[in-house]
């Protein structure tokens, strides 16, 4: 890429960071349903997939707060992880690069250092793409907006699918692209 564009920066999306971690804690969630042998405690950890992914703030009832903390409680490597998860989304709230870095290292750390393989292998992509993660310090963009834009135009494809009128796609594909615009 540098060769082709020299002047471009490598910028890690958040929601890519995000995206990986959950997959890394419902991983785990996944490997302790199987390894448990208590039928409760299975009975527990099935049903929290959406509690451990979701973002930790969001989570107001009372029903569902006291099932996750329950399920935490019956599961340290689980309690460690979704711990994790949430400390990492603080990474982009920081001040500076440096409180960014900082935060981001001892992260790596506490990840490392507890063992859990999911968890130690999310540590070592985190130190790989470091540079990159912490890039949107000095750019502060995001690939969401063409994300939602690529979707909708799949969306859009997907409703005209046998029409044989190239034009109607393309007129269609405008009056997006005009709608996007006001917005």
């Amino acid at each position: 890429m540098s060769e082709h564009l020299p002047n471009a920066a490598l910028v890690v999306d958040h929601f890519h960071v995000t995206k990986l971690m959950n997959e890394k804690v419902d991983l785990l969630r996944r490997q302790i349903w199987h390894e448990e042998k208590d039928i409760n405690k299975r009975k527990v950890i099935k049903g929290t997939r959406w509690l451990l992914l979701k973002n930790g703030n969001d989570i107001f009832d009372y029903a569902h707060r006291n099932r996750l903390e329950n399920a935490l409680s019956l599961n340290r490597p689980l309690m460690i992880a979704y711990y994790l998860k949430e400390d990492l989304k603080e990474i982009w709230n920081q001040c500076s690069k440096q409180k960014a870095k900082a935060l981001l290292d001892e992260w790596v750390k506490q990840a490392i250092e507890s063992k859990i393989q999911p968890l130690v292998k999310m540590a070592s992509t985190i130190r790989a793409y470091k540079t990159y993660i912490l890039a949107w310090y000095d750019h502060c963009i995001t690939n969401g907006t063409i994300e939602g834009i690529n979707n909708k135009i799949k969306v859009l494809k997907r409703q005209i699918y046998g029409f044989r009128n190239e034009e109607y796609f393309t007129l269609r594909l405008y009056a997006l692209h005009d709608r996007h615009l006001r917005i």
